[in-house]
């Protein structure tokens, strides 16, 4: 019976955040474009924004800590962990997290100059980048199915940069464009970077992964992205305008 209540759980968890991340793939373009198509410029701010929702993750992990507790408490064991990282995966956490910063910035830019149909293509081709990088990091072995996607997707990728005045939003310069063609293939070159790099980590953490644990990495990679651009945003006096804006008003 516990089996099958911890099989039936793993399944509902596993639904549950593939539902969210296919929430947050769809509408965080389209909501990053709005910004930008009604007057938005802050590259910094919506990068900043990509990650800010890390604290929700801390109340899911206090939730578990008391379930975890409870749990404990009915099997006589007086000790709970509240923490289940260990330095050298923190190290590591963090390290991942300054560079989804640099991702978070890289393909805000790109939302800023291209349409979302273009950027959407453009970073599909992640998965020409992952497959490369899966391979050196993690060995993992080409299929027919996957070289026809990664061909596929990259010479799609190379369509678009050969007709890029087509879909180039209006009064934006070609050199604007270019620029937020050539931030998004970066984005997504480093997107591909970062999922081989974290199933890595998994496997070198020298200990059990379970669902906290993951959380737990997951909440330290977005503070520290979420660090990453707000200096992002000190540096470019983000937080000046806002208060020179609000001042006037």
């Amino acid at each position: 019976m516990t089996t099958e209540v911890s099989l039936f759980a793993r399944k509902t968890l596993l639904i549950i955040n593939c539902l969210l991340l296919s929430i947050g793939t769809c509408g965080s373009p389209l909501i990053m474009r709005l910004y930008f198509i009604h007057g938005g410029n802050r590259i910094w701010l919506s990068s900043v924004l990509q990650t800010a929702g890390f604290p929700f993750i801390i109340v899911v992990l206090i939730v578990l800590y008391f379930c975890r507790s409870a749990a404990a408490k009915n099997q006589n064991n007086k000790t709970t962990k509240l923490f289940y990282m260990r330095p050298r995966l923190f190290l590591a956490a963090v390290f991942i997290g300054l560079i989804t910063g640099l991702d978070n910035y890289l393909y805000a830019y790109g939302v800023a100059r291209l349409p979302v149909s273009t950027t959407s293509l453009i970073i599909a081709s992640q998965l020409a980048f992952t497959a490369f990088f899966a391979y050196l990091l993690v060995k993992l072995k080409f299929t027919a199915y996957s070289v026809n996607a990664v061909v596929l997707l990259t010479v799609g990728a190379g369509v678009l940069a050969l007709h890029t005045s087509s879909d180039r939003p209006e009064g934006e310069s070609k050199k604007e464009y270019t620029m937020g063609f050539v931030m998004t293939l970066l984005a997504a070159l480093v997107y591909g970077f970062l999922l081989p790099l974290i199933e890595l980590t998994y496997s070198k953490a020298q200990q059990e992964i379970t669902y906290t644990l993951v959380l737990e990495i997951q909440m330290v990679m977005s503070l520290f992205a979420t660090m990453f651009c707000v200096v992002g945003m000190i540096v470019n006096n983000d937080f000046k305008v806002q208060f020179f804006i609000r001042k006037r008003i």
